[in-house]
């Protein structure tokens, strides 16, 4: 218990960025209209691929005008 206190201020501030960039992208990815792909698919690459998933999805995944 000891080791992950002594990890807890590099930790928190990564996992908070990580619950923001989640919230963010799964907000965006209910309201926009079209996506390139499936909006499942991004769906579930932004649940199950950690940071990188809702990053992937704001660069590659949403469609610009």
């Amino acid at each position: 218990m000891e080791e992950l206190a002594k990890y807890a201020p590099i930790l928190a501030p990564i996992l908070i960025i990580q619950l923001i960039l989640f919230i963010v992208a799964i907000i965006d990815l209910v309201r926009i209209e079209k996506t390139n792909g499936p909006k499942w698919l991004w769906a579930l690459i932004i649940l199950f691929i950690n940071i990188i998933g809702p990053i992937l999805y704001f660069v590659v995944g949403r469609r610009s005008n």
